[in-house]
């Protein structure tokens, strides 16, 4: 991808991945649905997953898989507000962007 991807946007595409499951998703799933919108590296959002916990977005807990403890995130209800706040955010400067390629003049 030719566009950076600022860390506003990136909290919003977690939000948004982990809304889809209402029992939460695990790490590395959340890392494989959001690498099929942009490119990222585990690295990079595990520090991105611990900011929206401690910001009240996400909640975590741990369950047993395999004999082993795998680390859910489930959104919390500031998590909803906040991606509900991203989401109308990205319809108006989505609109704008695709707007200004098209020709179109703004008002």
């Amino acid at each position: 991808m030719v566009f950076n991807t600022g860390a506003s946007l990136l909290d919003a595409i977690v939000l948004a991945v982990v809304s889809r499951d209402e029992e939460g998703t695990y790490g590395y799933k959340i890392t494989q649905d959001v690498r099929k919108a942009i490119e990222v590296s585990e690295s990079t959002m595990y520090p991105v997953l611990r900011r929206l916990q401690k910001d009240d977005c996400l909640q975590v807990y741990d369950r047993e898989c395999g004999g082993r403890n795998r680390r859910y995130y489930k959104l919390t209800p500031a998590g909803e507000a906040q991606l509900s706040l991203y989401k109308e955010e990205w319809k108006r400067y989505s609109k704008k962007i695709s707007a200004l390629f098209s020709g179109e003049e703004l008002a």
